[in-house]
């Protein structure tokens, strides 16, 4: 080979070398600028994912948006859901809730309204402020706590107290203005009471109601304390054939004309069980019946007034309960002294008929007078399983006789008596213008004198097998059915006009 030819050779070999080798001249520029695209593309891809993100963070926040909305709506949902609850129970409820009412005819609690349930415990209830008349008595305007209109009020576990005139404690109006009998009504209903617990009841233009038959309105109340200070200002009340319910309650009245059990025209429905009913006032008994009264299981005493009076053609019913009467002061037209009266008025606050008294397996204690009232009515008694116990030194059992109320010459007390595996102690006193019906049964007895002065104008005696009457002085009766036994000791019995 000629030096021409291999210069050549190697010339041509170096181009192919350095043309495959990529180096040199702008190709180094080259690649610098794929270095270049390679950083632009990382840079359009971090751009493009931080659009993307950007184009992401809408979503979150609509997902943020969409949560929250979805809270919000909960939250309305939890507000519609409480305010549903509220239409069916009253709010005003729970644990050391304080009620208080200042105004005269002001409720601190009204429940008014008969579509809602209102329930209260562990409250305290405090109402001052004076009434007077007897919208107070009859509809219990005044009253610190009050249930009409047909609703149903519950209270447990709860303090109420009043200090003022005709500021009855808990209340239960039931519609009726009338007594049971339609009579004397007082043509409308009762002012407004412009009550912090509900709105005042409307009034009817007109009251045309013929019977108590109440409007379902009623009051279950237990395990509570109730004091009363002033006149007129019962414990616990119904009218108008108002409904309660207690259960071990401790009521406390000190005011005149303030019965712990009260009821009072219209009457109504009361059933008390348990619990401890007391009253020092003048004209206060334990319980004043113008209503079926129904008490179990409780301690009853009055300090100054009788123990039970019952108006009208009403009841009471005690059933293993202890009462103690002490009757030492004299109200209103009283004349006599007594445990227990039945009597009728004339106000039109209870119906004319006959009114029942009902005791078994309970006790009375009598301090002062008569153990039994009868005047102006007719009254059944009904005796079983009691212990009775007169200690005033006249030990009468019954008087039956006229006094302030109704017509001389016939306004005395007409009276059957059922004594049943019950024993009586004391005289039976009858006048001209009453009467008495009198059966020993299931192995009672009767240690006293009936009629002794001869006055009763008709007196039957019936004596069934097992039972027996002893004789304290002469007696008088109309009529004799004797299947048991009669001690007449020293004294006589005399049957229409002839000595037994």
């Amino acid at each position: 080979m000629t030096l021409k030819k291999f210069l050549c050779y190697c010339l041509a070999l170096s181009l192919l070398v350095f043309s495959l080798s990529g180096c040199g001249g702008s190709n180094g520029f080259l690649d610098n600028s794929n270095n270049n695209n390679q950083e632009q593309q990382e840079q359009n891809q971090e751009q493009n994912q931080n659009q993307q993100d950007t184009t992401q963070d809408p979503e979150q926040t609509q997902d943020n948006t969409k949560v929250q909305s979805q809270d919000q709506t909960q939250d309305q949902q939890d507000t519609t859901d409480d305010t549903d609850t509220d239409n069916n129970t009253q709010t005003e409820k729970g644990t050391g809730t304080q009620y208080t009412a200042t105004g005269s005819d002001e409720h601190a609690i009204n429940a008014n309204d008969s579509s809602q349930t209102y329930t209260y415990d562990n409250i305290s209830v405090t109402k001052t402020g004076s009434s007077s008349g007897e919208n107070s008595d009859f509809y219990g305007t005044n009253a610190a706590v009050i249930a009409q209109d047909g609703a149903t009020l519950t209270i447990t576990n709860s303090k109420i107290t009043t200090n003022g005139q005709y500021a009855n404690a808990v209340f239960c109006y039931g519609g009726s203005s009338t007594t049971n009998n339609g009579g004397n009504s007082p043509g409308g209903t009762p002012p407004d009471g412009n009550a912090p617990g509900g709105e005042p009841p409307a009034k009817p233009s007109q009251v045309t109601r013929i019977s108590s038959t109440g409007d379902g309105s009623t009051v279950n109340i237990s395990d509570s304390v109730i004091t009363t200070s002033s006149n007129n200002s019962g414990g616990i009340m119904v009218t108008g054939g108002g409904v309660l319910n207690a259960n071990d309650l401790t009521i406390t009245t000190s005011g005149g004309s303030s019965a712990a059990i009260r009821s009072d025209r219209g009457g109504g429905t009361m059933t008390i069980d348990g619990g401890t009913y007391t009253t020092s006032g003048t004209g206060s008994p334990a319980i004043y019946c113008t209503a079926d009264i129904s008490v179990s299981g409780a301690d009853l005493e009055s300090k100054t007034a009788q123990g039970v009076v019952i108006e009208g053609s009403n009841s009471v019913t005690l059933d293993q309960c202890n009462l103690t009467a002490n009757h030492n002061k004299l109200n209103g037209q009283d004349s006599s002294y007594q445990g227990i009266m039945i009597y009728q008025s004339g106000s039109g606050d209870a119906s004319e008929g006959t009114g029942t008294f009902t005791m078994k397996d309970s006790s009375i204690i009598n301090q002062h007078g008569a153990i039994f009232f009868v005047t102006n009515t007719t009254a059944i008694i009904n005796l079983s399983g009691s212990t009775i116990t007169n200690n005033d030194s006249d030990n009468i059992f019954l008087n039956a006789g006229s006094a302030a109320w109704g017509s001389s010459g016939s306004n005395g007390g007409k009276v059957t008596l059922t004594a049943s595996n019950q024993a009586i102690n004391g005289r039976i006193n009858i006048d001209s213008s009453s009467s008495l019906a009198l059966t020993l049964k299931d192995s009672s007895s009767l240690n006293g004198a009936v009629n002794n002065t001869n006055s009763g104008a008709s007196i039957s005696v019936n004596i069934e097998y097992g039972s027996t009457w002893t004789l304290t002085g002469n007696s008088y009766v109309t009529s004799l059915t004797n299947n048991g036994t009669i001690n007449k000791g020293s004294y006589t019995l005399y049957v229409n006009g002839t000595a037994y």
